[in-house]
């Protein structure tokens, strides 16, 4: 996390944009997680002041993944309201606007993550799509979403 990415707390409410990636190989999508909280979330992390989701995208995946992946397509446009329950975020109420970018397949699961984020050293899971619903994973949507993508661009509000 960058002090220029573009979010903001007041009090206790949190607000962030965010550029988050699809990444599928061999019907696995990769997720991400780290040491301080007990989900799986998606790769991707906050957009930085003057720069592009895409541009954004790109430069998550690479610091997440160790890997230069190419953009397919937008997928989602996510706008969630929650609650967080773990970490240093711990009772915020969150309100988060996310692009979910679908990258190009590279016909190979290896990766090297070696990023931080304030609750600890993250980590990187292929998780097979089909088993997505037995995960704690966020966000919700993907359990269903990434059985059948949709061929357009698709707006979600809430989890």
């Amino acid at each position: 996390m960058s002090t220029h990415d573009i979010r903001f707390t007041v009090e206790n409410k949190w607000f962030g944009l965010k550029a988050a990636a699809i990444i599928i190989e061999n019907d696995c999508v990769l997720m991400a997680g780290n040491e301080g909280v007990s989900f799986l979330y998606s790769i991707g992390g906050g957009v930085r002041h003057g720069e592009t989701a895409e541009q954004a995208v790109i430069r998550e995946v690479f610091e997440e993944t160790g890997v230069q992946y190419e953009i397919d397509r937008l997928a989602f446009v996510h706008e969630n309201f929650f609650v967080m329950h773990e970490g240093v975020s711990k009772g915020k109420q969150c309100h988060e606007i996310a692009f979910y970018f679908l990258m190009k397949p590279r016909g190979s699961r290896e990766v090297n993550c070696k990023s931080e984020t304030p609750d600890g050293k993250e980590f990187v899971k292929w998780i097979p799509i089909d088993e997505l619903q037995n995960y704690t994973a966020y966000p919700s949507f993907y359990t269903e979403k990434l059985l059948n993508l949709p061929a357009t661009v698709e707006h979600i509000v809430g989890n």
